[in-house]
């Protein structure tokens, strides 16, 4: 049974009955988008693949939920956030980094660093930020969550969620300058 040719609507009745059939055709309609989400939220591939499979557990606990409010996709896409935040707050008690040291890095150029990198080297930059920082920088950058949602989200202040982001930003500035650093002496060789 192929998905693409199943509508939504059926899609949906069909999973709320239970039919593993259709769950399985969700599963593979939503996977590949849901896991790059879950990849976002996670510090390696394993835990992104937790992250999917705990959320579609959830999907499929709770389609009945769905009232055709916003796309389908959306909601899903929510619920996967939604057990990554879950998962963070349970293995990583929200910690303020007290050593870090504040750098102040301006751009040699204006222009815009991130559209010359890679998703795959910007996502694993992303990863590579301690896990509170990794938190915030996805739910304001890729969710659009604005800053008192985000500490409503994770129980903290609206301004630990600010200086988390800042501090974020900051350290994928570093991390972009070192990268160009090895691009640059890679073409001088």
């Amino acid at each position: 049974m192929s998905s693409e040719f199943i509508c939504e609507s059926d899609l949906i009745k069909m999973c709320i009955k239970g039919d593993r059939r259709y769950q399985n055709a969700l599963y593979n309609q939503f996977a590949p988008k849901m896991m790059a989400v879950c990849f976002r939220y996670s510090r390696n591939l394993e835990d992104a693949e937790d992250t999917l499979m705990e959320g579609f557990v959830k999907v499929f606990a709770n389609v009945s939920q769905f009232k055709n409010e916003g796309s389908f996709e959306g909601w899903i896409r929510k619920i996967m956030v939604n057990t990554a935040i879950a998962k963070f707050k349970k293995s990583n008690p929200f910690e303020v980094i007290l050593n870090f040291e504040k750098i102040h890095y301006a751009l040699a150029s204006d222009e815009n660093i991130y559209d010359r990198l890679g998703a795959k080297v910007l996502i694993n930059m992303i990863q590579q930020l301690p896990p509170s920082y990794q938190m915030v920088f996805n739910l304001y950058s890729f969710e659009g969550l604005k800053h008192r949602e985000i500490a409503d989200q994770l129980g903290i202040s609206e301004g630990t969620s600010k200086s988390n982001l800042s501090d974020a930003r900051t350290l994928l500035k570093k991390m972009i300058e070192k990268t160009n650093q090895f691009d640059l002496a890679a073409n001088i060789k």
